[in-house]
């Protein structure tokens, strides 16, 4: 079993063999989950895969053209100046 000590911070260095392990890298996120059935902590990487976004943005209610498109960038920079 691999161990960690937590310092006065609160901080832990995990250790490269589980670094490896999970795939991460410097400045990567890490969730950590509860698990009720065994009571511990489960740690995971802090990434979604690009299937877990289908959905987030929802689709226009009509197809929209290139030049209705360019009009409207067209517009947002006049606006702004």
């Amino acid at each position: 079993m691999t161990t960690a000590t937590i310092t006065s911070k609160g901080q832990v260095t995990i250790p490269v063999d589980v670094r490896n392990h999970l795939g991460l890298a410097s400045g990567d996120r890490i969730e950590f989950s509860f698990n009720e059935e065994t009571g511990r902590y489960e740690v995971y990487p802090a990434t979604r895969s690009l299937a877990s976004l289908k959905g987030i943005v929802q689709k226009p209610g009509k197809p929209v053209s290139i030049e209705e498109m360019n009009r409207a960038i067209a517009e947002q920079g006049a606006s702004a100046r």
